[in-house]
């Protein structure tokens, strides 16, 4: 999913500056604060973080990790991934037990848990507010939703071309609109009561990982139907939460959802998750938090200063504070052990990148002069000064640990080079930089992006090319890429399911704006190679047909290439049941606080 690249998830770095003077006085506020906020509280209230502005809770349209991960607390999917073992498997959600699979692979049969129930809301007239039992038939509606045109969800890349019968609906959808819906899907079908059917075009080893993504959540057409264009601020799922404050901007909480249905934490893990005390809570219901308080902090000094004064529970480390909280061996800080505070430390499944709109007349058309600034920018410096560096130069886009990733692989025009670079834009046609106008980037507004500019800017100046900076926050970023008005502009991206082709995707020229192919590449051998790596088992013929893509990728250069990073996540001593996961969205439900310690 999509990242802002100066923070997220506690696995970016952060970057600010703070006076002494107003440090201790901030320090002393978010005390005072804490400690008045805390008395009207229940004692197991969870506060988490989410580090940009909210685009909304319609999983739908949950494109980047923070919407994603807040939707998630109230909308399901039918599997997930599960939250301890490793390597990462995918496990039951709303259903019963994993799907039943035709010979062929290509007919999948789910069998849905009895007695679920939607949250009750409003939108249930029928019953006077009370939340009505989940179906077969509400996947079948919910699905039509990512489906439908009109609703431009960037998901759709998840079931387009995969699911019988869905791109003709799609089609026909844009002309007859909601009417529309009412029409039989022969890949998507209820039935029963509790049985949901869906046929594949083809066999795809895929497909469970896609479906465990908030894009195909289930949601209630009453819901949709009631809230109207505000379904988008409104949350009402089956999940282990309901949404009792939404501000999209500063603030959301969510309380235990009374009507949840019997689950239990994890009975299992992956080794050394018992000694680490991760299944000490086996077997036990959740959710454990009555209120989960989720603070948006668009900067991070405020962010780590609330951490340190207890009202929060998990933190990354600003890059300002690094030195002082981890020591010459990669340790914690003693002042910070003594506190009880826990540091983990794990790789991510991610890429940085700085894309191209390949779209554009300038950019799009001159492979010399892409290939050029990749040659220009120095990652290495780059992760030293905004990682400390806790990142890994990327040679293309898909991160160590997944299929498709060679570590003997050396990207040509990732290796920083001066010289080389100024070559290549010579022949580019722009000696020097010379008849080459100023060109657009677009980032973040707050310190981090505006540091990582002035870096960038500086590494371009360096070969002659000038750079202007536009500044927005997250949602106008999101809707100036996605609107195809960006020239130049950096991303990441999270991995949603283990597999290189969650990387590769973002080149596929049918994901292309408003899909999440937002660089516009376009190359017809590498859609070639895609659409046959999706045909392909787990094998040695997959991993090398995703080789060839990489190098394709490469060659053509529709991204600078960033880095894989190592997040440093810091935990309080009373939150308990924290582990990192990369690919599970819905975790809240599994933390707990141990009100005694934290007291």
């Amino acid at each position: 999913m999509k990242l802002s690249p100066g923070a997220f998830q506690f696995n970016h770095i952060w970057n600010s500056f703070i006076f002494k003077f107003g440090t201790l006085v901030c320090f002393t506020l978010v005390i005072a604060s804490c400690t008045r906020h805390q008395s009207k509280e229940p004692p197991n209230t969870l506060h988490l973080v989410v580090e940009a502005k909210l685009k909304g809770l319609d999983p739908i349209l949950a494109e980047d990790r923070y919407s994603g991960t807040q939707s998630a607390q109230a909308y399901e999917t039918l599997l997930q991934f599960h939250y301890l073992k490793r390597p990462y498997v995918v496990s039951p959600l709303l259903v019963e037990k994993l799907p039943d699979v035709s010979a062929d692979g290509k007919v999948y049969t789910f069998t849905l848990r009895k007695g679920v129930l939607f949250q009750d809301d409003p939108c249930f007239k029928s019953t006077g507010g009370k939340g009505r039992e989940l179906v077969a038939e509400d996947f079948v509606y919910s699905w039509k939703r990512l489906a439908d045109p009109k609703l431009t969800s960037s998901g759709w890349w998840i079931l387009d071309g995969r699911v019988v019968g869905l791109n003709a609906w799609r089609e026909r959808a844009a002309k007859n609109g909601e009417k529309h819906y009412s029409e039989q899907v022969d890949g998507l079908r209820a039935l029963d009561r509790y049985t949901l059917q869906v046929k594949l075009t083809q066999r795809s080893a895929q497909f469970l990982y896609l479906i465990t993504m908030p894009f195909a959540a289930v949601v209630p057409h009453e819901a949709v139907d009631f809230y109207g264009k505000e379904f988008l601020n409104h949350a009402v799922g089956t999940g282990p939460f309901r949404l009792a404050e939404y501000h999209p901007s500063s603030k959301v909480v969510w309380v235990k959802n009374p009507t949840y249905r019997k689950a239990v934490y994890p009975e299992e893990g992956a080794p050394g998750d018992r000694e680490a005390g991760l299944l000490a809570d086996a077997g036990r219901a959740i959710p454990f938090a009555d209120q989960v308080d989720v603070q948006v902090f668009v900067e991070q000094q405020p962010m780590w200063l609330s951490f340190l004064a207890g009202q929060l529970d998990i933190s990354g480390i600003p890059k300002d504070n690094f030195s002082s909280s981890i020591g010459p061996g990669q340790e914690l800080a003693p002042d910070l052990l003594a506190q009880g505070i826990r540091l983990i430390k794990e790789p991510v499944a991610d890429v940085t990148h700085l894309s191209f709109n390949l779209e554009d007349p300038l950019l799009g058309k001159n492979k010399l002069l892409r290939q050029a600034m990749s040659l220009a920018f120095d990652q290495n410096t780059f992760n030293e000064i905004f990682y400390n560096g806790r990142a890994m130069a990327a040679q293309g886009p898909i991160p160590p640990g997944t299929d498709g990733y060679d570590i003997d692989f050396k990207n040509p025009y990732r290796q920083f080079n001066i010289n080389k670079a100024r070559e290549l834009l010579a022949k580019a046609g722009y000696p020097g930089g010379r008849g080459l106008p100023p060109l657009e980037y677009a980032t973040l507004a707050g310190s981090s992006g505006r540091q990582q500019s002035e870096f960038t800017t500086k590494m371009f100046a360096a070969i002659g090319i000038k750079l202007n900076t536009n500044t927005y926050s997250w949602p106008q970023f999101l809707e100036t890429v996605k609107n195809k008005k960006a020239q130049i502009w950096e991303f990441a991206w999270g991995g949603d399911y283990p597999d290189g082709e969650n990387f590769l995707q973002l080149f596929y020229s049918k994901n292309a704006s408003p899909g999440q192919n937002d660089s516009n590449y376009r190359n017809p051998e590498f859609d070639r190679l895609y659409e046959l790596s999706l045909t392909l088992p787990e094998g040695k013929q997959r991993t090398e047909t995703y080789q060839k893509m990489v190098r394709i990728l490469v060659e053509d250069c529709p991204w600078i290439f960033g880095s894989h990073r190592l997040s440093y996540i810091l935990a309080q001593k009373w939150l308990k049941n924290y582990k990192p996961n990369d690919f599970s969205h819905s975790n809240y439900k599994y933390y707990r606080v141990d009100p005694s310690l934290k007291k």
